[in-house]
């Protein structure tokens, strides 16, 4: 099995490319669709190195997974289907659960929340087949409900539950999160797999300066999390999430990415006058006296 990652500095997102080098069936996971909200400009950079990645050795894409509905960038998924039709758009089955919070959030009438915008939910311990690849849906939330991680071979691919062991685990602030279910997930879940097994993150942040890293072991997160070893208690672990998370500033991205993953990617459909838009909220906190609603 052959991993090649990519990195999207603008959202330190890690995209994943996972291949059999014999028979060249492979998958692409948690994909990148640049946007930049000044101006809201999407292009396709990051995809473009995906694709001719892809191209170039002759990957036979299955699937297009997502490991969660991403609060920090928009996804491609859509958009490398039209350039691999046969590939399938993929997401854990709990993806429902979150559909159905936003689309009130966001009054999106035209939201259906069944999963139908994906070609295939996945169920906790399912086993998918991707040509000789064998890729087992482990559900892990806590980050979201619908958070899953994937086991192929003995590397696992986490999102967002948890980080490179020197910047810990995944925020639980957003709606439905729950930082006793990500404790679950994690020490339940991930750190019972074997010691060896190789965790690649879905984002690195690189504290301290440092440079990009994105893979680690099972082992080495139970020691060296600094987060969550596997000797802090649960109720330790989400004091310290709840007081941290209380202080984190929104992910600037978070209504325009969150508003499209839910859909299965990509942007809004055109409106009348052939122009996309994003629904977003107004969220008005003032403590001046002055009248702003």
């Amino acid at each position: 099995m052959e991993i090649k990652s990519f990195f999207d500095e603008r959202t330190f997102t890690l995209t994943y490319i996972v291949w059999d080098k014999k028979t060249l069936d492979g998958i692409i996971i948690d994909s990148v669709l640049d946007y930049d909200p000044v101006g809201s400009k999407i292009w396709t950079e990051s995809m473009k190195l995906h694709v001719d990645f892809i191209k170039a050795n002759n990957i036979n894409l299955h699937y297009i997974m997502e490991t969660h509905a991403h609060a920090d960038h928009l996804s491609a998924s859509p958009y490398l289907k039209k350039v691999f039709p046969k590939a399938k758009i993929a997401i854990g089955e709990h993806i429902t659960e979150v559909q159905k919070v936003f689309k009130e959030y966001f009054q999106l009438d035209e939201l259906v929340p069944d999963g139908s915008q994906f070609d295939v939910l996945l169920k906790d311990g399912e086993e998918l087949t991707a040509g000789s690849l064998k890729i087992k849906t482990i559900h892990t939330p806590g980050h979201t409900p619908a958070c899953a991680s994937y086991l192929i071979d003995d590397a696992l691919f986490v999102g967002d539950a948890i980080f490179m062991p020197d910047y810990g685990t995944g925020r639980c602030d957003f709606p439905k999160g729950d930082a006793h279910a990500l404790y679950n997930s994690i020490t339940e879940k991930i750190y019972k797999l074997n010691d060896n097994t190789r965790i690649f993150v879905g984002h690195d942040y690189m504290p301290g300066g440092r440079d990009l890293k994105f893979e680690t072991t099972v082992g080495e997160s139970k020691k060296q999390n600094v987060q969550l070893p596997l000797s802090r208690s649960e109720e330790e672990f989400v004091t310290f999430r709840k007081t941290r998370d209380s202080g984190l500033s929104a992910p600037k991205l978070l209504y325009q990415s969150v508003m499209v993953n839910i859909c299965g990617g990509g942007i809004p459909k055109s409106s009348g006058n052939k122009k996309a838009y994003f629904k977003l909220p107004v969220n008005v906190k003032d403590t001046n006296g002055f009248i702003l609603d």
